[in-house]
């Protein structure tokens, strides 16, 4: 009776193992690069606030840009607006429909109207300017963490501990 028992204990803990090292419970901003056949994944682990924002410096204009971003239900995301000085070349010069653009102290404002999406890609630049995550009181330089001249996949997701263990997290 005493070897059925330690049995039926070391098939728990064994099970426990594993499911901790293979479920994914916890959530992270992902960044997986594209076209590649093994990507890694790169992560900033998502703790209680789920609100960040990109900023970039706009390679034309060479003024700084702030996309603001929400984490919502089922690990979408939601734009929230955008924040820049410039108008024309690759910056709205106009609201579409469900967002609003205004202009304030020399910057244009756009916000969205619950506009959600489920990822996107980002292209890291090879051009020394800004490209930051900001999250919580931290900002996070992609150009450091990623590599310059690759395109990532950009999305929130729930990781195992194994996922972790692979990755890369960025600092």
């Amino acid at each position: 009776m005493r070897q059925r028992e330690m049995l039926i204990v070391t098939v728990l803990l064994s099970v426990g193992v594993i499911v901790m090292l293979f479920c994914p419970l916890q959530k992270v901003f992902a960044f997986t690069e594209t076209r590649v056949e093994s990507p890694t994944l790169h992560y900033i682990p998502v703790v209680t606030d789920d609100t960040f924002r990109i900023r970039y410096t706009h390679s034309i204009h060479k003024s700084d840009v702030l996309e603001y971003y929400k984490c919502v239900e089922k690990n979408r995301i939601q734009m929230l607006g955008m924040e820049y000085e410039d108008l024309a070349i690759g910056m709205p010069g106009y609201a579409e429909e469900n967002q609003t653009l205004t202009q304030r102290d020399g910057k244009y404002y756009l916000q969205f109207d619950n506009e959600t999406i489920e990822n996107f890609t980002i292209y890291i630049g090879d051009i020394d300017l800004d490209l930051v995550l900001a999250y919580k009181d931290y900002e996070y330089d992609l150009k450091k963490g990623l590599q310059r001249g690759k395109s990532y996949l950009f999305e929130v997701k729930h990781v195992s501990l194994y996922d972790q263990w692979k990755g890369v997290r960025l600092k």
